[in-house]
Order: C-alpha cells, then structure tokens, then sequence
C-alpha cells in the first residue's frame, strides 16, 4: 500500500508492516496504526509514522545507543497487553525532541516505546516513580563558558 510520510515522502509499505497501538499514544489516543521507518541509513534513527495521518510522525531512536545503562521495567500488564513472550520480541526506543542544532536535541526516557515486532503491537509506556525525564541529551553537551576558558573560538 502507499503511504504518504512527513519526512520521507511517499513510500510503499506492507501491510505487515502496520503496527496496531491498541489505546494510541498519549494526547493522540485516536491514532492506533503506525509503521516504523528507518530515517538514518546507520539505523540509529527511526521515524514512528502514523498510518492515517501523513504529519504525524516521531523521530525514534534504541536508547541504549546513547544511554548504556538505561533501564526500563515492563510491568506484568504492558507485557500481556503486547502478548509477549520473549525478550527477543521487543523492541524499545525512545521519542526525540529535534533541536537546533541537532547536537542538542534529547530523548523522553520517561516515556519509552515498547513493541512487540512478533506481534506488531506496540504501546508508549510513562515510567512512574523513576529517575528519567521527558529531556535527556542524547549528545554530550559543551558549556560555552568553559570551552572559551579552554580557549575555544
């Protein structure tokens, strides 16, 4: 089927490709049919686009990839809600807020994305009672005070 994308046009997808979010995402409960798209040739980034809506789309990224010692724990419910039934089956990531410039953009770590590609359900899971936020900087950040101490221009 073709589908009309934000950031990458008009694309041909399979309908196996379609993840369903039973309850959508949170402030977009309507939206329950998305597809995952590669958005970076080193698949770092991924774009998690609706189906229905071709401007709703979120730059997606594995944690782990820049937070190594991310830790998420999926509750009994989230985890018979996605009928999984092996940790190989799930795969996480994480929204990103896009910034200029890109070194500063940041990652919702207090909102992960579970799917379950086995069974092409997925479902944005808010961690209550942790330590992430909704903005971590995926990249190191330089405070321009001390890069002009060290002498930077």
């Amino acid at each position: 089927m073709e589908l009309q994308t934000k950031h990458l046009g008009v694309m041909e997808i399979e309908k196996e490709q379609i993840l369903t979010f039973e309850y959508g995402l949170p402030a977009f409960e309507e939206e329950t049919a998305f597809v995952l798209l590669p958005f970076s040739s080193d698949e770092v980034f991924f774009i998690l686009q609706s189906v229905h809506t071709p401007e709703l789309a979120f730059v997606m990224t594995d944690p782990f990839q820049f937070f190594e010692d991310y830790q998420v724990e999926v509750s009994d419910s989230v985890i018979e809600q996605l009928n999984i039934e092996t940790q190989e089956d799930v795969a996480l990531y994480t929204i990103l807020t896009l910034q200029d410039p890109f070194s500063s953009t940041t990652a919702n770590l207090q909102a992960p994305i579970i799917i379950n590609m086995a069974e092409k359900a997925g479902k944005q899971v808010v961690l209550s009672d942790s330590p992430y936020q909704t903005k971590h900087h995926i990249f190191p950040q330089n405070n321009s005070d001390d890069a002009q101490q060290k002498g930077a221009r």
